[in-house]
């Protein structure tokens, strides 16, 4: 059956064509498995809830009947501003027009974020620009620069919310720098979510073709229930797609984790207890209870523009498993930088398992992807990274890291795999941050450094021993078979070609006091020169000839080595480095090559010389990959098949010219 929603109705009707529902939320509290639900152009000032599970075979569906035309917006406008003084104006919303939730009396709260600025859950816009939030009146008064903000011309235009000390409500004072706000375009962000069920387990909805759009949404650690505009709060199979997701004040979707009301920003509360201890024991809590294959997980999000967000375009622990996220636009995420500390990203996945995240252009984020625990059967396939960094000069500062680090196209932590990084195009200043290990790397390009390899496994003591250990799984299933920290190594490079690009003085400047780091070793060198000192294979199981038990003269320190590295078939150009137990690779000395990204009509093209210079190499299988040691399993797809490795990023074959890096021709 169809229903039918038309916000521009004169009254509401049946849902039928001619008598449309005025809501989209009347809809949903009627729709049953198989219907789908027709939205007309125009703006839904509401927050959708659906309340009725589909089915694998007869989803609910949710439909714009124009692509991009229905907006769901969590915001409302505001046009009775009173000037206050100068270039400052107030606004007086009595708090019961918000009900059960006032997003300028909540803060943004939770595990591992940087709580050093007061930070509101609410937001205001003018003309769809986010203004910024300060502490107090005289930086409204006399607004400054924010250095660290990506668009610092914006900058001054800023916000302070308060209570008023004469009645129940809510003073909004902003700075619109000379505009009248009374005929402007401006709003306030007033509801949590857009589109997003209140119970668990609502099952198969498709949300297709809307603006998803300026929700007051909280911070998303992995310890937490994760909000987001759009999520299926612990459900399984819903499909977002053709849908254009902006401005939330954290998170854009959610696929992550249900409330666990005794572990729900537990490090936040319970002081006692370490993130890490509370992560693992929501890892425990979830399996105990249901969290499986058959009850969570398998969502796709396709075809989506994604972009400012103040924490992640996609966040999700646990709930992310066995998902598809592909043919996605996502773009500066965190740019304002008014949020900081972990769980920063275009993704910031943990625990995704069997998760394929393939033919997706990040860029302009302060991170492209992170990848967080458990990237057991991932998969990162022929996506285009660039301009993932602090990438504007003027934010090249210490103060400007603020505990995120410097960025990067792709961060893989404290994982055993197997993780394969296939066909990507990696551009930005430094390509992939890897404290990890269990990872496979085969015909991507490399512009940017490999950083942090080797580090990251201890926790921040200085007195005792912290190491973090990560669960293993059975392979394409979420039941947990044991822990084990990070050794390192067991790291794969095959067919990638390596790039030295010229990196600008002030990220030499800035990462020079990284190189002694637990968490980054500054490293801007190109090349896979930062495993230096690990073992060959061969080497590595020299180590275990000898028995090790009970009354053996032999220590049990071979168990704890860094893992072997295996390598053959790069190439490096222009001074990167490979490391010193490369095999079969090339380094050209005799050309210099130059990696330009050219933009025409919306399509995106890598001109380089280097395609003249690439020699032959050999089409890499499942065969070849082997296993990821920890949790002994295969270099496979979800489905157990073999990854024969014979098609390039533009789905083109190279069974005829396999030559290193993402392109066959």
């Amino acid at each position: 059956m169809n229903y039918y929603v038309n916000c521009n109705a004169a009254v509401s009707g049946d849902g039928s064509k001619d008598k449309p529902f005025k809501r989209i939320q009347q809809a949903a509290d009627k729709a049953m498995p198989g219907d789908e639900i027709i939205v007309a152009e125009g703006v839904y000032y509401e927050e959708v809830s659906p309340v009725t599970a589909g089915t694998e075979k007869a989803p609910i569906v949710y439909k714009s009947e124009k692509p991009l035309g229905a907006v769901i917006t969590g915001a409302c406008s505001i046009s009775n501003w009173d000037n206050y003084k100068d270039d400052t104006w107030v606004v007086k919303i009595p708090n019961n027009v918000f009900g059960t939730y006032n997003p300028y009396t909540t803060l943004v709260f939770g595990d591992w974020l940087n709580a050093n600025i007061t930070c509101h859950t609410g937001e205001v816009f003018i003309n769809d620009k986010s203004l910024y939030e300060v502490e107090t009146l005289e930086e409204v008064l006399g607004p400054k620069f924010n250095e660290i903000a990506w668009d610092r011309d914006f900058t001054k235009h800023t916000w302070y919310t308060c209570q008023s000390e004469e009645e129940d409500a809510t003073l909004i004072y902003a700075n619109f720098q000379g505009k009248n706000p009374n005929e402007e375009n401006v709003e306030i962000t007033v509801r949590p979510h857009c589109f997003y069920p209140q119970a668990e387990h609502i099952n198969y909805i498709t949300l297709d073709g809307f603006k998803v759009t300026k929700a007051a949404t909280q911070w998303a650690p992995p310890t937490a229930l994760q909000d987001g505009m759009i999520g299926p709060h612990w459900s399984k199979g819903w499909v977002i797609e053709n849908c254009e997701i902006s401005h939330s004040k954290c998170s854009g979707i959610s696929l992550g984790k249900h409330k666990q009301p005794g572990n729900d920003n537990k490090w936040s509360h319970y002081k006692y207890k370490d993130g890490a201890q509370t992560q693992r024991d929501c890892a425990l809590i979830a399996q105990l209870e249901g969290w499986s294959k058959e009850t969570i997980g398998s969502h796709i999000v396709r075809n989506c523009d994604i972009h400012d967000c103040g924490q992640t375009g996609i966040v999700g622990n646990l709930g992310c498993v066995f998902s598809i996220i592909e043919n996605n636009h996502i773009h500066h995420i965190n740019n304002k930088r008014n949020l900081a500390g972990a769980e920063i990203g275009g993704i910031k996945f943990h625990a995704a398992i069997d998760v394929v995240i393939r033919n997706n252009h990040f860029h302009d984020c302060t991170r492209g992807i992170w990848l967080d625990w458990q990237t057991q059967g991932t998969r990162v396939s022929s996506n285009l990274f660039h301009d993932n960094c602090l990438s504007r000069d003027h934010l090249l500062t210490k103060e400007s890291k603020d505990g995120l680090g410097l960025g990067e196209d792709l961060w893989i932590e404290i994982a055993h795999g197997p993780t394969l990084v296939d066909n990507n195009i990696m551009l930005s200043e430094r390509s992939v941050k890897l404290p990890t290990q269990g990872v496979a790397f085969v015909h991507n390009l490399f512009g940017g450094a490999i950083t942090a390899v080797g580090r990251g496994v201890k926790n921040g003591t200085t007195q005792y021993d912290s190491t973090r250990y990560t669960p293993i799984h059975l392979p394409h299933r979420t039941e947990i078979v044991g822990f084990m920290s990070v050794l390192h190594g067991d790291v794969k490079f095959y067919n990638n070609v390596f790039v030295q690009q010229k990196v600008r003085q002030g990220m030499i400047d800035i990462c020079a006091e990284d190189k002694d780091g637990e968490w980054d070793d500054g490293n801007l060198i190109v090349g896979t020169l930062s495993y230096n000192g690990y073992m060959t294979e061969e080497e590595w199981k020299s180590h275990f000839k000898g028995y090790c038990g009970e009354g053996s003269t032999d220590t049990r320190d071979k168990y704890y080595m860094p893992l072997p590295v295996w390598t053959g078939g790069n190439v490096y150009f222009n001074g990167a480095k490979p490391c010193d137990i490369e095999e079969d690779y090339t380094v050209d000395t005799e050309h210099e090559v130059t990696l330009k990204l050219v933009e025409k009509d919306g399509v995106y093209m890598v001109e380089s010389e280097l395609y003249k210079y690439l020699p032959k190499c050999n089409i890499i299988s499942s065969d070849d990959l082997g296993i990821a040691f920890e949790p002994e399993e295969r270099y496979e797809n979800p489905d157990g098949s073999d990854i024969i490795l014979d098609i390039d990023i533009n789905g083109n074959s190279r069974a005829d010219n396999p030559v290193a890096g993402p392109f066959a021709k």
